[in-house]
């Protein structure tokens, strides 16, 4: 019994006779062929057909290889072609690879040249897909195995970066029916990581148990050892910027840099307020607002307002530091396309500073238009989908375009990473509380707080956590895993609004567990 047709073959030769021994041998394995001897015949069964792949002579009579080529692609651009030559001259071999050939044999091919040719085309999809969901599947045991053991934060760090290496590997596998098996080990994943971040987090910040490198030390560990060194140093934040969203980044930037990736903790909340200023000044929030009360913004919710000193909270982290940098060091904010692309133009003129500081705010502008937009939302439907919208941003960014320009300068150092993560809110979690309680989804401060304990951490007293506290009877709320907060009121309709999207505030490994890179020009 003949296997299952593996795919149909069109075969141009002007002495295909001579050839019918490949032929037949093609079909024992079961490829569906077809044959031609000439350009005119092939290119009329193409415009009837379909083909998957397609082997062409390269010298035949009447038409020739490269002018039939041409007609075929101009009919089935993407079918594959393979010529097959006795000419191996660089510049035919060039002239047809700039014809969009996908691949070359030389003559005289022998059958399991032509065979491995065939499966390489049409079977290596289903071969690497099969080979993928082996892994995976061996993926799958050993993540649940570590489960079971006691992990520390670095461990954390290693489970994580599997489980964003394996989907963005089934990203280039939809087919296969493994995702629903993922997103339900990533859950029970971050169920866990929940758990483990709620018994130490408070011994960290305390300094009672050694922890991971925090929103606080990302200046001391990784910047301004770069500014010992003497040469200009670029410094960005790029605000909720996840791991997987970083990688896809990182294949464009290879090419051009040196590049080396370590990781740290966002502190509690995972929000732009607290995390980022405590980046820039080495603080956690209850010590901005001890120590520089006019750079804490009364409430901590208002992004807008309450990241406004980030240069002036860094100038007095390295002056604290005995750093010394002149001449002053520069800070801009982008937080539009248009004057994104004015740095871009001007960005080498910061070259000459010994520290410029650029935050990015593009990331969180996709997470917040994707839950804002229907259409956005169409486009970027899951964690692919979303991975896929950071990726068409980036190729197009002033911020890859900035990247590109410093790769020019030899002497300039980079130090890339972000505020927090974002994490796709899946479940509403009800929450009771006073009305004049913040509005964030996944962290809230208020009076008289209350939701299930199974899905959020209650504060009764924020200095806990080192964060302020508005009034005495101020306590705040952390949701975990992929909840969100929804009030009683109106439940149903806001449980809905607010379901499937990108939120940041709370405790998921997507927020918390964060890339630090270090870049230098190639």
């Amino acid at each position: 019994m003949k296997d299952e047709k593996k795919g149909s073959i069109l075969w141009v030769d002007d002495e295909i006779e001579l050839l019918r021994s490949h032929v037949l041998f093609l079909r024992e394995k079961g490829f569906d062929v077809e044959t031609a001897t000439n350009g005119d015949d092939a290119i009329e069964l193409v415009g009837k057909k379909a083909y998957d792949l397609i082997f062409l002579d390269e010298m035949m009579s009447g038409k020739n290889g490269l002018e039939t080529l041409a007609e075929i692609k101009e009919i089935s651009p993407a079918t594959p072609v393979v010529m097959i030559t006795k000419n191996e001259e660089e510049s035919l071999m060039e002239e047809a690879i700039g014809s969009k050939i996908s691949d070359y044999l030389t003559k005289p091919v022998n059958p399991s040249q032509v065979f491995l040719t065939c499966k390489k085309f049409l079977e290596s999809k289903k071969i690497q897909g099969e080979q993928v969901s082996r892994e995976s599947i061996q993926e799958f045991g050993e993540i649940s195995r570590r489960l079971l053991e006691p992990l520390d934060h670095d461990d954390w760090v290693t489970l994580y970066s599997k489980i964003v290496a394996q989907e963005m590997e089934l990203d280039q596998h939809p087919d296969l029916d493994l995702r629903r098996m993922l997103s339900d080990q990533r859950r029970e994943c971050n169920a866990e990581f929940g758990k483990f971040v709620e018994r130490n987090y408070r011994q960290w910040i305390d300094g009672k148990q050694k922890g991971p490198a925090l929103s606080v030390n990302v200046v001391d560990k990784y910047l301004i050892p770069k500014l010992q060194k003497g040469k200009p140093v670029f410094f960005f934040v790029i605000d909720c910027l996840r791991l997987d969203q970083w990688l896809i980044m990182e294949q464009y930037l290879r090419e051009w840099f040196s590049i080396e990736k370590e990781y740290y903790y966002s502190i509690l909340p995972t929000a732009t307020p607290y995390a980022r200023n405590a980046i820039f000044s080495g603080l956690y929030p209850l010590e901005i607002e001890q120590r520089y009360p006019e750079f804490w913004a009364e409430g901590g919710d208002d992004e807008s307002s309450c990241n406004k000193f980030e240069k002036q909270l860094l100038d007095k982290l390295l002056e604290r530091r005995r750093v010394q940098v002149k001449p002053e060091p520069k800070y801009v904010k982008i937080l539009d396309s248009e004057f994104g692309r004015q740095i871009e133009n001007n960005i080498l003129s910061y070259a000459s500073n010994k520290l410029t500081s650029i935050v990015v705010n593009f990331v969180d502008m996709i997470a917040h238009g994707r839950s804002d937009s229907s259409i956005m939302k169409e486009i970027a439907p899951d964690e692919s989908g979303y991975r896929s919208l950071t990726d068409s941003w980036f190729r197009h960014s002033s911020l890859l375009g900035m990247l590109k320009t410093l790769a020019t300068k030899r002497d300039v150092r980079i130090v890339l990473t972000t505020d927090h993560g974002s994490i796709r809110c899946m479940r509403g979690a009800k929450v009771i509380g006073d009305k004049e309680a913040s509005t964030n989804l996944r962290y809230k401060f208020g009076r008289n707080l209350k939701s299930d304990e199974k899905e959020a951490i209650f504060l009764k007293d924020p200095h806990d956590f080192k964060l302020p506290r508005s009034g005495v009877t101020t306590n705040y709320i952390i949701a975990k895993e992929d909840y969100y907060f929804v009030y009683p009121t109106d439940y149903h309709k806001y449980l809905s609004q607010y379901r499937d999207s990108f939120q940041h505030g709370g405790i998921s490994m997507e927020e918390v567990i964060l890339p630090v890179i270090m870049m230098e020009p190639k």
